[in-house]
């Protein structure tokens, strides 16, 4: 990350003093943002099982999980289908994930994940650059439903989510698509930065501008090769 784009989350940890900071991916920032958040609850996500275990060993007192992401970056557009038309069921954006069985839904994670009222979010994981990676399709949708879910209390049922490389073609559409246009407040370098309000459990659509295009017809050719 750059300089700038670490002082935008900097910014949002200093005005949450006790926040629930949840990140997918483990990077050069992670030992970072654990230090920032100190008198809150940070969490770190990540696809490399030898990585997390690592991380705990030399640092026992930081909370990380390994997370199996099981969709991959040339399935976008497919995934985006499939959410669309179940967003009135299975990829509603107010549920409890751990029951869902939407595509694009995390609910293997552990259990509390889905009970925290998480305050800021950042999306910097798994790595997504290449056709056959581990998308963040996944971690985009389960992010805009966890924001979308909280029950309220501090930030008056705000969540902050921070996406980094949304320049890239996945991580753009799918935060249009989850995350949306009207919520993003800022743009710094490669980070975008939600924030996202709670919504009542029967709502229905993501975004308040429900057209959108299909994903086949703004998707870039992706070299399989």
């Amino acid at each position: 990350m750059t300089q700038a784009e670490i002082a935008s989350i900097v910014a949002v940890l200093r005005r949450s003093p006790s926040a629930n900071f949840l990140v997918f991916g483990l990077t050069h920032e992670t030992l970072l943002f654990k230090a920032l958040n100190y008198n809150g609850r940070t969490v770190f996500l990540d696809e490399s099982e030898f990585l997390i275990s690592r991380l705990e060993q030399q640092h026992p007192g930081i909370e990380a999980y390994d997370v199996q992401f099981t969709t991959r970056v040339s399935q976008m557009s497919g995934l985006i289908k499939s959410a669309r038309d179940q967003i009135k069921t299975e990829c509603r954006p107010v549920q409890n994930l751990l029951f869902s069985e939407c595509k694009l839904a995390l609910n293997d994670l552990p259990n509390y994940i889905y009970e925290v009222d998480w305050d800021v979010i950042l999306i910097d994981g798994p790595r997504g650059y290449f056709p056959a990676a581990p998308g963040r399709m996944a971690a985009i949708f389960t992010a805009g439903v966890l924001g979308r879910s909280k029950k309220g209390g501090g930030g008056d049922g705000k969540t902050h989510v921070f996406v980094h490389d949304i320049d890239r073609e996945v991580e753009r559409i799918c935060s249009e698509e989850f995350l949306c246009e009207e919520n993003l407040v800022e743009t710094v370098d490669s980070l975008g930065h939600f924030v996202m309000q709670s919504m009542e459990r029967d709502s229905v659509e993501f975004c308040r501008n429900t057209t959108k295009p299909s994903p086949t017809a703004t998707r870039k050719t992706i070299d399989m090769n």
